[in-house]
């Protein structure tokens, strides 16, 4: 595959290749509800000091860049790589073009906006000579519905009403695996055991659901009935396994195998306090090589814009392809009561 992205052609971009780039952007994991592609890409292509580039690999859009200049910056925005491709050389390719074009601008230097939490690719940039600029940057949103939705989703919660009416607005996508992924192996964390919990019973198992999932609203299950906890969790065909870090449960996997030929990734997640230690890419790898001894013809699981922020880009990099897509408007759990009071 590095061979045949040589040969990826990167071109300035055209109108017509607007659907393209944004079903890029939207397989990239780059698209923000209150960051409209369209607006985005017509903003750029409507400015004298902006350019969009994509990279084509037969006929197909595998890659973008939108760069642009205040007449003393430089600025790069929607870097983007076909996940299919990456880690091939491209995004070097294409960030050289985006440089390229803004040193023949005359802009002096090269500035781009990382999210905080979005490490494996600070390092990328690391790697092209990009350094942390050491600036804290302020924004004021002139758009006033781009920014309430910015400001909600600060907190993962957008969508209207109050009280019983209230509701959230979400993107769910779904991402799925067809072919056995090809990964390193990773050292099994220290004082960390991952066992299966055989019929774990409708109490344990909210025990889990309830920790697990509280911050980013996992309401399904809650609205359930311990008998139809039961129904699912004692079936042979659905799989719980239990994250233990120093002897206490950290987090779960649950694979569902009831539909013949596939399998779900129906849950997976940790507990609060087991964040940011590093087992999260170590229990996912363990669930999908566990998934994958059945040889299914596909694995596949959906995430919505309520979840951690990571979770897309961190399926993604362990193998999985978005797709589909799809807004939708949900009762706000909390209204309902599901979220009040409580440990869960």
């Amino acid at each position: 595959m590095a061979d045949a992205l040589v040969l990826a052609r990167i071109r300035p971009c055209t109108d017509n290749d607007f659907k393209a780039i944004a079903a890029l952007w939207r397989k990239a994991g780059l698209t923000r509800p209150w960051n409209d592609p369209a607006r985005d890409f017509e903003r750029c292509r409507k400015a004298p000091n902006a350019e969009i580039f994509i990279a084509e690999l037969g006929g197909a859009a595998v890659g973008s860049v939108m760069a642009g200049h205040d007449g003393h910056r430089g600025w790069v925005y929607y870097l983007a790589v076909d996940p299919d491709v990456q880690r091939n050389g491209l995004g070097r390719r294409l960030m050289r073009r985006a440089e390229k074009w803004l040193e023949n601008a005359g802009a002096p230097k090269v500035q781009l906006m990382l999210r905080a939490d979005n490490a494996p690719v600070r390092a990328f940039y690391e790697t092209l000579g990009y350094m942390d600029s050491e600036v804290v940057t302020f924004e004021k949103w002139l758009d006033g519905e781009a920014g309430e939705k910015k400001a909600a989703a600060r907190t993962g919660r957008t969508g209207s009403g109050t009280g019983p009416e209230a509701t959230l607005d979400i993107a769910v996508t779904w991402l799925e695996m067809t072919v056995r992924p090809t990964h390193p192996s990773f050292a099994r964390p220290s004082g960390v055991a991952l066992m299966r919990a055989g019929d774990p019973g409708a109490g344990f198992y909210r025990y889990l659901y309830n920790r697990v999932g509280a911050d980013w609203l996992w309401y399904e299950r809650r609205a359930m009935t311990d008998e139809a906890i039961d129904a699912i969790v004692s079936d042979e065909r659905v799989e719980i396994y239990v994250l233990y870090r120093n002897g206490a449960p950290a987090g779960f996997a649950e694979l569902d195998r009831r539909q013949a030929g596939e399998i779900e990734l129906a849950y997976f997640g940790l507990m609060p306090d087991a964040i940011g230690r590093g087992l999260g890419v170590w229990l996912l790898h363990e669930a999908i090589d566990i998934a994958w001894t059945y040889e299914p013809e596909r694995l596949w699981l959906h995430t919505c814009t309520l979840d951690h922020p990571r979770a897309l880009p961190l399926y993604q990099r362990a193998g999985f392809t978005p797709y589909r897509q799809e807004a939708r408007t949900i009762p706000d759990p909390r209204a309902a009561g599901l979220f009040g009071g409580g440990s869960g």
